[in-house]
């Protein structure tokens, strides 16, 4: 089965792309050792540790040889016959312009048109005498794009965490000495099972992917466990557990 980097989804050997998101899936081979399938671009089998690079560098050079196809024969083109030269076109000549005996008045454009005056409006004021007003001018409407917001809802204590907006990598885990953490989760219920550099919240864009960068138990995506190494497109509605049990669980959110 090949796993599909971006939903998890297990796709049968040989498929070319996911079949739940049809994202391209990386192209896979057998070991030759263990006949387990890998990655085409992995230097060594997971299952039985074999060396894959060796592998490949001890292939006979025959095979290369014998799948060659023959080279195709380059048609010949025939000769084509010499063109007549070209003759060069009579140069045109201009006809002399009579020039006029009187002289033409050139007529005065028309003025322009007054721009008109701003009407004024006339309102009685409380003493009975007319004010002139003026009309309010008119104003351009201008619209404000809102910024998309994502946050964090807690199940086990229902907190929010909004995500910070001025960070593109978002760190998720508890105090340490070596990356400290942007979602301190510290605090909250069977956190013990929560690794102090835990997961990755990037932003690319207007999307968000999830990524765990080595915790000791486990990052899953929808009770779906994310691989190391694998990272998940977030979307609305997405169920997040920093570790096993689904004890310490969030709510991806929108707004």
């Amino acid at each position: 089965m090949i796993v599909c980097p971006n939903c998890n989804h297990q796709n049968p050997d040989g498929a070319v792309q996911c079949e739940a998101c049809y994202t391209p899936l990386p192209a896979t081979m057998s070991c030759p050792n263990c006949g387990t399938t890998v990655q085409a671009d992995a230097s060594f089998c997971g299952q039985c540790g074999y060396n894959l690079r060796t592998a490949a560098s001890n292939q006979p050079a025959e095979s290369v040889v014998h799948s060659a196809a023959a080279p195709e024969a380059v048609p010949v083109m025939p000769e084509l016959l010499p063109l007549d030269p070209l003759v060069p076109p009579d140069p045109l000549v201009a006809p002399p312009m009579a020039l006029p005996d009187t002289p033409v008045a050139l007529e005065a454009p028309d003025p322009m048109p007054a721009a008109s005056p701003i009407p004024v409006i006339s309102q009685p004021s409380a003493n009975g005498e007319a004010v002139a007003v003026s009309p309010p001018a008119q104003s351009s409407s201008t619209t404000q794009l809102q910024q998309q917001t994502a946050r964090l809802l807690h199940l086990q204590t229902s907190a929010s965490l909004e995500l910070p907006q001025s960070l593109t990598v978002i760190h998720i885990g508890k105090p340490n000495d070596r990356i400290p953490p942007d979602i301190d989760v510290s605090g909250f219920p069977d956190s013990e099972i929560v690794s102090r550099i835990h997961a990755d919240i990037r932003l690319e864009g207007d999307a968000y992917y999830l990524e765990d960068v080595g915790s000791s138990n486990g990052t899953y995506i929808n009770n779906v466990p994310l691989p190391m190494g694998n990272r998940h497109r977030l979307r609305q509605g997405d169920r997040i557990a920093l570790g096993k049990g689904d004890k310490v669980t969030f709510l991806f959110q929108l707004s």
